[in-house]
């Protein structure tokens, strides 16, 4: 076997102790957390917590869970991601396809066309003027409908889309595929690598936003979960006018071990949770899809 040099092994030991110290700056904050939503506020407030709790309790969770408005939110949060997903990745998928043909009339002007947007945008101004004029004020169609394009994926679906071989195509066409066969055929069943990674991408993106809710919603029924965690991290458990952040004010008030900090630690990490288990469902087709591109034969 090929002995490393000094020098070699020297670098390679530097670089495993950066990454080990990138690794632990990024997941202490979250594990910090974890352990704070697990301790008792009261205890908490002492300091000192760093890696384990000392008065270990579940009662912060029973609290999160028990509320119907954050149950609400969840429910929200979770259609918003799936619908949103599944909606912008076909709508994206298909415009990328369609634009592939060379035969289609203008495509040098649609692209440009698109690629225009990804430069200038109408501001949040016009913006609201335009889904106020839609109709989708106080609507859960303006989850979805905003965010059903996405240029920039488009273009990644069409490069990839664009490297597969044109002999599957003309194989499907004798043998009787037209395009919408082709598609849903041939072209989606071998994307699985950059529909998981686009797709991935994408639900974090829904899941995670809590801007365009504060913009266009007002019906507290309608309030993603991470509308209302925003919320109360901004107001920190005080009562405001429309009282989205008073939901647990009764609960910390008659309760000796419950303080703001751990119930917001909480509702945190429920809330991040589960976007983080996704991510192992979708790990091979991720490692692939990052590559697509990269390689030319």
């Amino acid at each position: 076997m090929k002995r490393i040099a000094r020098k070699d092994q020297t670098m390679i030991i530097a670089i495993y102790i950066l990454l080990a110290l990138l690794t632990f700056s990024a997941f202490y904050p979250f594990w910090n957390g974890l352990v704070i939503s697990l301790n008792e506020g009261t205890d908490t407030v002492k300091g000192g917590l760093t890696f384990w709790p000392r008065a270990f309790t579940w009662e912060n969770y029973a609290i999160v869970f028990g509320d119907e408005r954050l149950a609400g939110g969840f429910l929200i949060s979770i259609l918003r991601t799936i619908a949103g997903t599944a909606g912008a990745l076909f709508m994206t998928t298909l415009l990328a396809y369609g634009l592939t043909k060379n035969y289609l009339f203008g495509r040098s002007f649609y692209m440009m066309f698109f690629l225009f947007t990804l430069y200038f945008g109408g501001g949040l101004i016009p913006t609201y003027l335009l889904i106020r004029s839609l109709g989708l004020m106080n609507n859960f169609l303006v989850f979805i409908i905003p965010s059903l394009i996405s240029v920039w994926n488009m273009i990644i679906f069409r490069t990839f889309f664009r490297s597969l071989p044109a002999g599957l195509e003309e194989s499907a066409q004798i043998d009787g595929c037209g395009n919408w066969g082709t598609y849903f055929r041939i072209v989606l069943p071998l994307s699985g690598p950059v529909l998981a990674t686009l797709g991935l991408f994408t639900a974090v993106a829904h899941w995670n936003d809590w801007f365009v809710p504060t913009i266009y919603i007002t019906d507290p029924d309608l309030m993603p979960v991470q509308t209302i965690l925003r919320r109360i991290l901004s107001a920190n458990i005080v009562s405001d006018q429309a009282g989205a952040e008073s939901f647990a004010l009764s609960k910390i008030e008659s309760s000796r071990t419950i303080t703001s900090k751990s119930l917001i630690n909480a509702t945190m990490m429920v809330v991040t949770i589960p976007i983080i288990l996704v991510y192992p469902l979708v790990q091979r087709h991720f490692v692939k899809g990052v590559m697509v591109g990269s390689l030319k034969e």
